[in-house]
């Protein structure tokens, strides 16, 4: 973090830019920097940015006026950098994945394919996806909803999809193993599914919803197609 704390020189420009480096040599620009705990914000416009342990920063610099002309990297770009050189050195693989899953079904006798689809629906299987509401990690966990189901660390995969996993068994048991209402109230919250009294008339949550049963069907068939085929 020492490097962190030397971040800005006084009296930069408004819309200076900064310069990040990564103990992997990778660097990006970006429009400015906020520190939470052992994480920092890397702020790709004034409302993206991509959260990464403190840890993988060399250092942070305020760039020259005539440097700062050039725009900051997309937020895109910027996030597939993040991916390959912070996740990179420990890379979650797919099985390590699976066994997760597994190990959270188990533990709340869920379905994997189903665990497997919410991930997908939510962070596409990226543990340090960040909403724009605030929401964090494979499960996109809310902070309110993390301190509930006792996560300290919702980009730490296991937590998260542990907490997750609580949760949307919490879910299932509220409304009766209904997995179309336990879904509906995971991406609204099950205030809105009660004042309802069905799936929210959000357009996003009706989509979010019909992916995720669509993807846990996918998994389903092609689970029954390779046992048809032995």
């Amino acid at each position: 973090m020492g490097a962190v704390a030397a971040m800005l020189a006084a009296g930069a420009p408004a819309r200076a830019l900064e310069m990040i480096a990564l103990k992997s040599g990778d660097t990006w620009r970006c429009v400015r920097h906020e520190t939470h705990g052992a994480r920092v914000r890397v702020y790709t416009n004034d409302a993206s940015y991509i959260e990464i342990p403190a840890g993988e920063i060399v250092s942070i610099e305020t760039l020259p006026e005539e440097k700062a002309m050039v725009s900051a990297q997309p937020a895109a770009a910027v996030s597939a950098r993040v991916e390959s050189a912070v996740a990179a050195p420990h890379p979650l693989t797919r099985v390590e994945m699976g066994e997760m899953l597994a190990e959270a079904g188990r533990e709340h006798n869920i379905d994997v394919d189903l665990l497997a689809s919410v991930v997908k629906a939510e962070s596409n299987f990226e543990p340090h996806a960040v909403s724009r509401a605030g929401a964090e990690g494979l499960m996109q966990l809310m902070p309110q909803t993390a301190a509930e189901m006792k996560v300290t660390d919702r980009f730490e995969p296991q937590q998260n999809i542990d907490g997750g996993t609580a949760y949307l068994d919490r879910l299932l048991v509220r409304y009766h193993d209904d997995l179309a209402l336990a879904v509906a109230a995971y991406n609204a919250g099950p205030e809105a599914v009660d004042k309802y009294h069905g799936i929210p008339p959000y357009r996003e949550t009706r989509a979010y919803v019909a992916r995720v049963i669509r993807e846990f069907n996918r998994r389903k068939g092609l689970a029954a197609n390779a046992s048809y085929s032995r």
